[in-house]
């Protein structure tokens, strides 16, 4: 199994990059997912505001970016990674590259496509693997299914997203990279506001205590709410 060839991402517009060794927070994330679930796209999102449908296959890409939370700035580098992941028998083979990069990030963004069942059958065992080489159930998780604006295609229903999350013990949200913008922004900046904090303050038991409740009928507006009181509780 090969890595994709290392070739730039094609936007229409380039990310600039933040000066290294600036003062403040810094904090390191990483994007992980089955291939075409819309990783790169989400990370442009975040970052230029901007939703860009075609890419050229995942390169791999640094992005480096000085974002605002509230009064302060933090430095954010998040990691693009290869969706060359294989499941056999719940095990994930992952490439030396991702195993690298799981070592390196801080905090993870774990994406399924809401339309590709496949992809969601890769977020358990990424979630094993990364909780092996960071026991620390402090490391912050969230689980995102995207796509959700493509309901006539679903093959994962919310509370298939909504129970994985709850069991693993981490935050999930179900999104649109290309009709919400704050959807995206909001799983990035939660990330960087745990990782901002003096050594990611927090116990295990609060972490257990934001984790979402699982609702009787889970739907997109309502697993936001939650999503967004979890958060909120994080910044109080």
């Amino acid at each position: 199994m090969r890595l994709p060839s290392m070739s730039q991402p094609f936007l229409l517009a380039p990310i600039a990059e933040c000066a290294p060794g600036l003062p403040g927070p810094q904090v390191r994330l990483a994007v992980l997912g089955a291939r075409g679930v819309g990783k790169s796209a989400m990370i442009v999102r975040f970052l230029t505001k901007r939703f860009i449908g075609d890419y050229e296959p995942n390169t791999g890409s640094l992005y480096s970016r000085l974002v605002r939370l509230e009064d302060d700035h933090v430095a954010v580098q998040i990691q693009d990674t290869p969706g060359c992941i294989q499941v056999q028998e719940d095990c994930v083979q992952v490439l030396d590259a991702l195993s690298r990069c799981v070592k390196w990030a801080e905090g993870f963004l774990l994406v399924y496509s809401i339309t590709d069942y496949s992809s969601y059958q890769v977020v358990r065992p990424l979630y094993q693997h990364i909780r092996k080489v960071h026991p620390d159930a402090r490391t912050p998780i969230i689980i995102v299914g995207n796509k959700a604006d493509l309901l006539h295609a679903r093959q994962v229903q919310a509370k298939e997203g909504l129970q994985l999350a709850n069991e693993l013990g981490s935050l999930f949200l179900e999104i649109s990279t290309s009709d919400d913008s704050q959807g995206v922004c909001d799983v990035f900046q939660y990330l960087c506001k745990e990782l901002s904090k003096p050594q990611h303050a927090g116990s295990t038991e609060r972490r257990r205590a934001s984790i979402i409740p699982r609702p009787k009928s889970p739907n997109m507006q309502d697993l936001k709410r939650r999503f967004k009181q979890a958060l909120s509780s994080k910044v109080k």
